[in-house]
């Protein structure tokens, strides 16, 4: 009778914490192990996983390469559960991550049968893995014509899916997996407000819904491309960086509902098993917010892949002009922010009373062929929601016949065109904010669009403020190539100062990424939107995500060129002999403001790939070097682990962050201090040539003085490394920073023949 009363106690007990898991909110989480606590009973980690920690039902992914652990959907009190474990480093709640949206290879400096593309034989035997939406892959950029046999250490596999088979790979594309995991669990738990995968609007496939990745795919190792063009607009030859390189593509982002870490970590760990050379990711954190590096996953990946030589290129995000907006930091990281191209797409507002205001446009349907209309500004009613033409704001009574004047902000561009289009309206300006300035992107309107510039936008309202029978019209002038000034840094592109340590610059460089030509998916037109029935081989965008793949096409040839070089190095390379002017041999310039810009804005300039090829001195570093700044940043032996996957001890003489040797110098001063220096330490190693002399140029910033010793260099073999110090010293109640406060400057090696270049920035923090 008593067996019984406990046996019934036990079921109440069970049954009643049972109700109270189901009643508890799960979400999906990422669980750092340490892997050699496995007790040897478990024949691998999984087993260990599901017996120790979780049921297998719950486990979404496992990592065994890039990081260890695994991902599961788990509710509060199983997550307490597994973090008191005592093999359990870190767990961390998956989140969702955004994707940050053929004249480009030769404003690099690349240039047909010469330069790095001959000698790299345009990087056919680089692996770029590029982690995005998954690709078109009967697009002409994909063609493996004449391509050679697939390199025998690929290790990688073509998934099938939806609309995707193994005829899809070939030798271009020689690999493509899909990781769905994460998103699904997102759906499943309510945290995506989609209704899931179907091959309507998605494909479960590496097949690309969505654009961006066959867009990025192309940038970076697109094929030679004739007759290409969106709708005539930059008509010529499109090809990518790295037209031989071959892509490996893992579909991590999914339309409409993003890039969840727990799948984007699963593809870091198999591109590093698979053997890819180049990580191309242009994903990122939104708003400018970033988080601690062990509780970053791409920072975690792309550590775990630059261990194994692999080279990761990343956006800086699309949240500038603001400060501190730049995104995806690691120091391990090559972190890309964007620049315009010498080619442009002009359009006109042409008003009634003969004034002229130039923007740009990529509409290519019938013409106002002059033809004057009404101009109304919605905003004047009020409501604020009109005057960004958001769906359902526009009555069209009032629209009906009439050029509509929209606001910049909450809603897609082309999204506001749409909306006009609805309410009747014949055409629309779009005007920048001021938070936008006077920076322009072209897009592939529905209706006659011209965007343009805040200050040109209320010159226009203003206008039509005064005079209530206003009309305009909007000429479209196609593709104008050699404009200037060029290149200009795009007013989104993410800005410094690094928001995690300002001893390291962020962004590292500036690649283009304003209206660039690659190729598009047949799903979408090149507007996005699902009432856009065009199909386009070729479409036009602007973003980080445009750049990133540059850079990651520039590494490719980088690498075939140079098989020995480290990632360190090959970011060194592009760093050091970035260009800091533009084609009229000025400083460049930002695109909102019109001002000079600095290292905040392109880091150490613009790519420029025909100089990258010979740098003569680099900055190399190994995992010793990240280690040890790891620990100079304040993190413990276990959080280090948690990143790097090996013990580690620090000093008991804490290094110095500053002195990791990156090919810039950040100096961070307490404000309102006394006359103090800080000493820096770089270390050189000679790739160019045997009995090379170099000799140090300094330009200081303003009000700051720097040293060097020794001021000259002398290298009799090539490979063969040199230090040197930098001093810088500042009178902390002198110190003329500017708006920005900060001030810059920059320290030049040269041999006669070659410039190694760094910027040299200055700073004032409060102290704590």
């Amino acid at each position: 009778m008593l067996l019984h009363l406990l046996q019934l106690l036990l079921l109440i007990s069970s049954l009643a914490k049972s109700s109270a898991d189901n009643h508890e909110t799960a979400k999906t989480y990422i669980i750092r192990v340490d892997t050699s606590s496995k007790p040897s009973i478990f024949p691998t980690h999984l087993h260990w996983y599901t017996a120790e920690f979780t049921d297998p039902s719950a486990i979404l992914h496992t990592y065994d390469t890039v990081f260890h652990g695994f991902s599961a959907v788990l509710t509060p009190s199983a997550l307490a559960a597994i973090r008191r474990h005592p093999s359990v480093l870190t767990a961390f709640e998956d989140r969702r991550r955004h994707l940050h949206t053929t004249r480009s290879p030769q404003f690099l400096g690349l240039h047909n049968q010469r330069g790095l593309w001959s000698e790299s034989d345009y990087g056919s035997d680089v692996i770029i893995g590029v982690f995005d939406t998954g690709i078109w892959p009967e697009r002409r950029s994909f063609s493996d014509r004449n391509l050679g046999p697939v390199p025998r250490r690929w290790r990688g596999t073509c998934h099938t899916g939806v609309k995707f088979s193994a005829s899809n790979c070939n030798r271009k594309i020689i690999g493509a997996r899909f990781f769905v995991k994460g998103h699904e669990a997102a759906v499943r738990i309510g945290d995506v407000a989609v209704s899931g995968i179907n091959e309507t609007i998605e494909f479960k496939s590496p097949r690309d819904a969505d654009g961006h990745g066959t867009h990025t795919a192309s940038t970076a190792a697109g094929r030679y491309v004739y007759r290409a063009s969106l709708e005539g607009y930059a008509a010529g030859i499109a090809k990518g960086v790295a037209p031989k390189a071959r892509l490996a593509i893992y579909k991590v982002c999914w339309k409409d509902a993003g890039c969840f870490d727990s799948d984007i970590l699963a593809a870091f760990d198999a591109a590093a098993n698979d053997g890819v050379d180049v990580i191309s990711i242009s994903i990122g954190g939104s708003d400018g917010i970033s988080s601690p590096y062990y509780l970053d996953p791409i920072a975690i990946g792309s550590y775990g892949a630059v261990s194994r030589g692999i080279f990761v290129s990343s956006s800086a995000g699309n949240d500038g002009p603001n400060g501190m907006s730049v995104t995806n930091l690691a120091p391990w990281l090559t972190t890309v922010g964007a620049g315009t191209i010498d080619r442009n797409f002009p359009a006109d507002v042409i008003l009634k009373d003969g004034r002229n205001f130039s923007g740009v446009s990529l509409y290519a349907g019938k013409p106002l062929k002059g033809k004057m209309y009404h101009l109304i500004y919605p905003g004047k009613f009020g409501l604020i929601s009109a005057s960004l033409c958001l769906e359902n704001s526009l009555d069209p009574n009032h629209i009906r016949g009439k050029i509509v004047i929209c606001d910049r902000g909450s809603s897609p561009r082309v999204a506001k065109g749409l909306v006009v289009k609805k309410a009747g309206g014949v055409g629309m300006i779009l005007a920048n904010g001021a938070s936008s300035g006077e920076g322009l992107v072209g897009d592939a309107h529905l209706i006659p669009t011209c965007a343009v510039g805040f200050s040109d936008g209320v010159r226009i309202k203003a206008y039509l403020a005064s005079n209530p029978k206003a009309k305009a019209t909007i000429k479209f002038r196609g593709t104008v190539v050699g404009t200037k000034p060029a290149p200009v840094v795009a007013s989104f592109s993410g800005r410094g100062p690094n928001g995690q340590n300002p001893e390291i610059l962020k962004p590292d460089l500036i690649a283009p990424g304003v209206n660039i030509l690659a190729a598009w998916t047949d799903a979408v037109g090149p507007t996005g939107l699902d009432s856009d029935n065009r199909k386009a081989e070729f479409n036009i965008l602007s973003g980080t995500s445009m750049a990133c793949p540059h850079v990651s096409g520039a590494a490719a040839l980088l690498k075939s060129a140079h098989p020995d070089w480290s990632p360190a190095v090959i970011r060194s390379a592009m760093m050091t002999t970035a260009s800091v002017v533009d084609n009229s041999m000025n400083p460049m310039i930002n695109e909102e403001s019109k001002k000079a810009a600095n290292p905040y804005d392109y880091g150490a300039g613009h790519l420029n790939l025909d100089l990258a090829m010979d740098p003569g001195l680099v900055y190399d570093l190994s995992n010793d070097d990240y280690v040890s700044f790891l620990c100079a940043i304040q993190y413990g032996a276990k959080t280090i682990e948690v990143i790097t996957r090996s013990r580690v001890n620090c000093p008991m003489r804490k290094p110095l962050p500053e002195n990791l040797n990156y090919p810039s110098i950040a100096a961070v001063f307490a404000k309102g201090g006394r006359s103090t220096s800080q000493m820096f330490f770089r270390m050189v190693t000679n790739v160019g040539e045997a009995n090379a002399v170099y000799r140090v140029r300094v330009d200081p910033p303003k009000g700051v003085e720097v040293s060097v010793r020794p001021r000259k260099l002398v290298f009799s073999e090539i490979n063969t490394r040199l230090g040197y110090y930098v001093n810088v010293t500042v009178d902390g109640k002198n110190l003329a920073v500017g708006d920005s406060g900060v001030v810059f400057g920059s320290l030049i090696w040269a041999d006669g023949k070659r410039m190694v270049r760094s910027p040299i920035l200055v700073t004032q923090a409060d102290p704590f």
